[in-house]
């Protein structure tokens, strides 16, 4: 039997030779086959950007479809992104009055920057009912924050004089903005002390982002303050005497509709109404107000 084994090794010698020297069959890939290295399969998630952020805060399910409803005239997004935010900085909000833009930013800046709004201080306030209004606005913007802190983070509410203002230390913050308030502290005699503290508690290079209610042109500003319009000539004049240089202006908030001669100043106008139903269609059509946004920054030196 061992012969005959041996006997039959010099025939069966080639093809045990080439199946020994043949190469693995390959099977082919998918042409739609994704190729994943190994430093892809462990990455780690991307960041959200500050992008991101705005648009997830905007559409946020803490908004009331009111508040929301109002976006095609306070265009938030765009007017944050004009102003440079960065989900890392600290900001500062000037009277947030019931937080409609504190809804965004402070979200914005829970995980890595920090927010801080600036209210009336009720013990400052010249009669008992601008007290009674100070401490209720105060006290439901606390109670906002404290209602949801896992998406507001741990955001500061700071009470001041406005005649004497104290925004907290010296050039401390990256950013001060503030929507629809100059004509409050001209009417108040507040502005020149409001405008030198948003000054001096930026940090140099720190910006300041603006939004009013938009007067004519040439327009008085103690005359305009009291229907809720400012020029942009007094508005930039009060900035720049404060020593911030105007860095850019936008056309985001304009609406050309707003005549602004309107018999209850721009509380005429939605959301406030002021007319109730007289020309509600009207005041309804135009919407809100012609506003200017400007773009402020404190000189580096």
């Amino acid at each position: 039997m061992l012969k005959t084994r041996l006997a039959l090794l010099p025939a069966l010698l080639p093809a045990l030779l080439l199946l020994a020297c043949a190469e693995p069959v390959a099977t082919p890939m998918a042409d739609n086959a994704e190729k994943v290295t190994v430093s892809e399969a462990i990455a780690e998630p991307a960041m959200p950007t500050t992008t991101d952020l705005i648009a997830s805060a905007i559409g946020g399910t803490h908004r009331s479809e009111a508040n929301k409803a109002r976006d095609i005239y306070r265009h938030p997004m765009e007017t944050l992104s004009f102003f440079g935010l960065q989900s890392n900085m600290r900001v500062v909000e000037i009277s947030p009055g019931g937080g409609w833009f504190t809804e965004i930013l402070a979200p914005v800046l829970a995980k890595s920057g920090s927010y801080i709004a600036v209210m009336n201080d009720p013990e400052k306030a010249s009669s008992d009912r601008a007290k009674a209004y100070f401490t209720k606005q105060n006290m439901e913007l606390e109670a906002k924050f404290k209602a949801n802190p896992e998406l507001y983070g741990t955001p500061t509410v700071l009470g001041i004089d406005m005649k004497a203002p104290v925004l907290g230390a010296a050039g401390s913050a990256d950013m001060v903005v503030t929507f629809r308030n100059v004509h409050n502290w001209v009417g108040q005699g507040a502005e020149k002390a409001m405008f030198k503290a948003f000054f001096e508690v930026l940090k140099p290079g720190g910006v300041l982002g603006l939004k009013e209610h938009r007067a004519a042109a040439g327009t008085d500003a103690a005359v305009s303050a009291k229907s809720g319009y400012m020029s942009e000539e007094s508005v930039i004049a009060l900035a720049t005497g404060a020593g911030f240089v105007l860095k850019a202006k936008s056309e985001i908030n304009a609406n050309p509709k707003d005549t602004r001669d309107h018999k209850e100043g721009v509380w005429t106008l939605p959301p406030s109404l002021a007319l109730g139903d007289v020309d509600k269609a009207k005041y309804l059509a135009i919407g809100e107000s012609d506003r200017m946004t400007l773009l402020f920054v404190k000189p580096a030196k």
